[in-house]
C-alpha cells in the first residue's frame, strides 16, 4: 500500500474538498453537512484532514466532528471522500489515519463511525453495540462501529447523539 502525504485542511482548501466531496457522493448531502459543520461547534480546528498524492494534489479527505456517546465528548468520523478514480489506491486510509492520530494528539478518547463493516476494522473500529453504544437514526447495527483512541478508556456506552449539522 502506498503512503500518502497528509494534511490538515487550510481555508483555501474548502473550494476542493467540496468538491471532491460532491464528486465522491450520488447527492450533495455530505458536502452540505461538511459546509455547515464547519460553521457549527462540532468543528475542530485540525481534524479535517487531506491526503495528497505526490504533486501536492487532494486526492482524499477525512472529517472528525464532536458528536456524544451519551454525556461523553467522542468524535464521528465521517464523510471520508476520495476521488472516484482515485479510490482503492490508499487515499481514503491515509487521510482516516493522519485524521486519528490528530485526534489522539488533542487527547480525544472515542471515535464513532457508521460505516462499511468490512473496511472501517481495518483501523481498529468494532462494532459498536458490542459496547453498548447504539444510534437513535435507524443505521443498521453492523455499521456503527467505534474505536478507543486511549487504551486506558474504555468505551462509553450510550446513544450517539451527532452535531446539528447532521440533522439538517
Amino acid at each position: 500500500m502506498n503512503e500518502h502525504a497528509t494534511r490538515a485542511e487550510r481555508a483555501l482548501d474548502i473550494r476542493i474538498v467540496r468538491d471532491l466531496t460532491l464528486a465522491a457522493f450520488p447527492t450533495d448531502l455530505e458536502a452540505s453537512i461538511v459546509d455547515r459543520l464547519r460553521l457549527d461547534r462540532a468543528w475542530i480546528e485540525g481534524l479535517s484532514v487531506l491526503a495528497l498524492d505526490d504533486t501536492g494534489a487532494i486526492m482524499g479527505h477525512a472529517l472528525l466532528s464532536r458528536c456524544h456517546i451519551g454525556e461523553a465528548p467522542s468524535l464521528l468520523l465521517g464523510p471520508v471522500s476520495v476521488w472516484p478514480q482515485r479510490q482503492r489506491q490508499g487515499y481514503g486510509s491515509a487521510a482516516i489515519r493522519a485524521a486519528l492520530e490528530a485526534a489522539q494528539r488533542l487527547n480525544e478518547r472515542h471515535v464513532v463511525v457508521v460505516g462499511h463493516p468490512d473496511y472501517y476494522p481495518r483501523f481498529g473500529f468494532q462494532r459498536a453495540s458490542t459496547f453498548d453504544i447504539t444510534t437513535s437514526d435507524g443505521s443498521p447495527d453492523e455499521a456503527v462501529m467505534a474505536l478507543t483512541l486511549d487504551s486506558a478508556a474504555s468505551l462509553p456506552a450510550g446513544v450517539v447523539a451527532y452535531a446539528a449539522p447532521f440533522a439538517s
